[in-house]
């Protein structure tokens, strides 16, 4: 009987997509196992990526939408329109890779605003929206939202606009707002800010969060009211409701009866590490796999030795084979091939009783 592989990759740190991704593992693996049946399943934990994985599912319609980015260039995105259901995701609008070179640092971290997811919230109620889910991650900003508040007319014209619409917070972290673990302590470096700047940061997100809580609930201490530099706090002050992105990404490619259907799974990101835990994509994968005891494999840009997911068999590690980051990033696809050749053929020759494999 012919092996059921299911390739269900995140994005590769803006180097893949996930649909790019998956279709090099799954090149790679037909190299060494020719007559495998491989079901390209590619996944988002709600950043990069979200609406075209959504998109590439053949769930709903996209519809363009132009929009300012995080420092205020116009910038082209797309929303997803299913019915009376639009999806969005805040990295068209504020992500990080909008960032222009030399890249970000602590000007771009202190003036990145989410204008632009405002006006494609607008446009989507504009679009007869009664749902809006939200992909949170992958942002240039820090600023709790207020950017998007400031672009739908202010709190209480955001209010009113948004009056009726089930929001949904699709987060790829579960961070506070604010404190140790809150945006911008934990994400503010990763986004150019230096310490004063992440103080700064901090200052300005408690200010806007009381101003937030006159008129809504409490969200400093919610869980995922840190995504995407505070977004998620101020979808949960409109009265939204968080969901894992990975989660709703599931649901809509029904991935745990597609995994429960497989012999091996492979899934892979940018980065393997300590994260992966909570709430990114490899780690949603390897839970549905265990439940269903099927052996999951990993695939990542890099590794490290910090990074335990329960149910994973084996890691690999691109960097690793590649030699550096450098030439792993130089030659994305090509490598990811050649990596998920190498693993198709151990795994094959050893059918699931695969142990150790490449880390870095």
């Amino acid at each position: 009987m012919a092996q059921r592989v299911v390739i269900a990759p995140d994005e590769f740190g803006g180097t893949l997509t996930a649909p790019e991704a998956a279709q090099a593992i799954a090149d790679g693996w037909l190299r060494a196992c020719p007559d495998a049946e491989v079901r390209l399943l590619p996944q988002s934990d709600g950043g990069p990526g979200f609406v075209d994985v959504l998109a590439a599912a053949g769930i709903g319609r996209l519809v363009p939408v132009a929009a300012v980015g995080p420092l205020g260039g116009p910038v082209a995105g797309n929303l997803l329109l299913d019915e009376d259901t639009v999806y969005l995701e805040s990295a068209q609008f504020c992500g990080l890779h909008l960032i222009a070179a030399p890249g970000p640092d602590s000007r771009t971290a202190w003036e990145a605003s989410t204008d632009g997811l405002g006006m494609a919230l607008d446009a989507a109620v504009a679009a007869g929206a009664r749902r809006i889910v939200v992909g949170l991650g992958g942002s240039a900003t820090t600023d709790g939202g207020r950017g998007a508040c400031e672009a739908l007319g202010g709190w209480d014209r955001t209010r009113e606009r948004l009056r009726g619409v089930d929001l949904v917070a699709a987060t790829d972290v579960t961070n506070p707002l604010l404190g140790p673990t809150g945006a911008a302590a934990v994400f503010g470096p990763q986004k150019g800010a230096d310490p004063q700047t992440v103080r700064r940061l901090e200052e300005r997100l408690a200010a806007w969060a009381a101003t937030m809580a006159h008129d809504g609930p409490p969200i400093v201490h919610e869980a995922g009211a840190g995504a995407a530099g505070g977004l998620g706090a101020f979808l949960l002050a409109l009265g939204g409701r968080r969901r894992a992105g990975a989660a709703v990404v599931a649901e809509a490619t029904r991935r745990a009866e597609q995994i429960a259907a497989a012999d091996v799974v492979v899934t892979g990101e940018g980065r393997y590490d300590a994260q992966t835990a909570f709430g990114k994509v490899a780690a949603a994968v390897a839970a549905d796999a265990a439940t269903a005891g099927v052996d999951v494999l990993v695939i990542a840009g890099q590794v490290t030795d910090d990074a335990d997911i329960p149910g994973v068999v084996a890691v690999h590690s691109m960097t690793a084979y590649a030699g550096s980051v450098q030439q792993a990033m130089k030659r994305p696809r090509s490598v990811l091939t050649q990596v998920a050749e190498s693993v198709a053929r151990e795994w094959d020759s050893t059918r699931g009783k695969v142990e150790g494999g490449m880390r870095e």
